[in-house]
């Protein structure tokens, strides 16, 4: 084995454990619901009236099982583990617990309201409600984003073992449609942002980010079970890759990179003394950088899923005036949400090409050093 090729292995399992692994921890702050919840949102709008708010967020959110479809009160789920750890020991059990103990498993249940609203807590010995000390638990996200993760891995290892039996010989098939993707991020990405000297250590990165991110904005398109959950439009995804970016750009930051942030060179004097105006600002963009990455990304997937949800929303909004405004409005979203699924697919390539062409720009600005030095 090659040093290029552990180093491409070491990379790709890191990115896949941190935002596989690590999402779960940040998407505690993501709002949770299980099905239960959903039962009683649908009985209150069948009462109330639709509400498009409620379908909207009820199919962005994250849940501890999913949801596949519903006839009447009926629902089909496939429930996901539970883990939790507190009171000194670990907890574990399938989501599907709470129906089956009217919503209450061994003292723990989803909030429905509150600061802990969508999440699971407990109530002490003084009736105060409590989250557990760990939630861990396979969301659904998470859940979706393990398997993406898996068919990534499966995608390029098969890829790689292609290149080895055919080598030197031309590309042809599956081979051939990724490989012009694999050079254009090598040479237009890398070898252009980073410079010559620098850009191989950094390709491998750059390129299992690319494809991760393709890839999972794509499966987020399909609307079927386990695929119909759109992993880079959770907020915690984002934040972890855009947090790995960071990493890097700090940890491979020359000097010349920390002595452009903390003395700008040409900035006037007055600008850096008495009151240190520009590397505070400086200082500032190191950590907007990655918040930028990271809702930029987030903010793109999520506002194609809302607005196609809008679309399909809008048949039920006009059926309760007519059923036939209802059938005849159900044409118009129906193609304009076919339309916004293709306008998707070039979203999902043109935001993995800015998320990956951003990150290497930030890693060229750390690693280079000016002609002139």
């Amino acid at each position: 084995m090659t040093n290029q090729n552990l180093v491409n292995k070491i990379i790709t399992f890191l990115l896949v454990f941190f935002v596989g692994f690590g999402t779960p921890l940040l998407a505690q702050q993501d709002s949770t619901r299980n099905e239960t919840d959903f039962q009683k949102e649908q009985e209150a709008a069948q009462k109330e009236g639709f509400e498009l708010g409620k379908l909207i967020i009820e199919h962005i959110t994250d849940s501890y099982e999913y949801h596949i479809f519903s006839v009447g009160s009926h629902h089909l789920t496939v429930p996901l583990p539970v883990i939790l750890y507190d009171q000194g020991h670990w907890i574990t059990f399938w989501s599907s617990e709470f129906h089956h103990r009217n919503g209450i498993y061994k003292g723990y249940y989803v909030a429905e309201k509150g600061n802990n609203q969508g999440k699971i807590v407990r109530k002490d010995a003084e009736g105060n409600v409590v989250k557990p000390q760990l939630d861990i638990s396979i969301t659904r996200t998470v859940g979706t984003l393990i398997l993406n993760s898996i068919v990534v891995v499966l995608i390029f290892v098969s890829l790689a073992k292609v290149y080895r039996r055919r080598k030197g010989v031309a590309p042809k098939g599956f081979q051939s449609l990724m490989e012009p993707l694999i050079v254009f991020i090598r040479d237009d990405v890398a070898r252009a942002s980073i410079g010559e000297k620098h850009y191989e250590r950094f390709t491998p990165f750059l390129l299992t980010l690319f494809f991760f991110i393709f890839l999972n904005n794509l499966l987020g398109i399909i609307p079927f079970f386990p695929w119909s959950v759109g992993v880079t439009a959770n907020i915690a995804v984002t934040g972890v890759m855009a947090l790995i970016v960071f990493i890097i750009t700090t940890v491979n930051g020359n000097k010349h990179y920390w002595t452009d942030i903390f003395n700008t060179p040409g900035v006037p004097w007055w600008l850096k003394f008495p009151i240190p105006l520009m590397p505070v600002v400086e200082v500032m963009g190191l950590f907007i950088k990655p918040i930028v990455l990271m809702i930029r990304l987030f903010a793109n997937m999520i506002a194609g899923h809302t607005a196609i949800m809008g679309f399909v929303a809008l048949i039920f909004i006009f059926a309760k005036f007519s059923v036939g405004l209802g059938y005849g409005v159900s044409v118009v979203s129906v193609l304009f949400s076919i339309f916004l699924d293709l306008l998707e697919v070039l979203v999902a390539l043109i935001q993995a090409y800015v998320f990956t062409i951003l990150s290497a720009l930030y890693f060229g600005m750390a690693v280079e050093t000016p002609k002139n030095h």
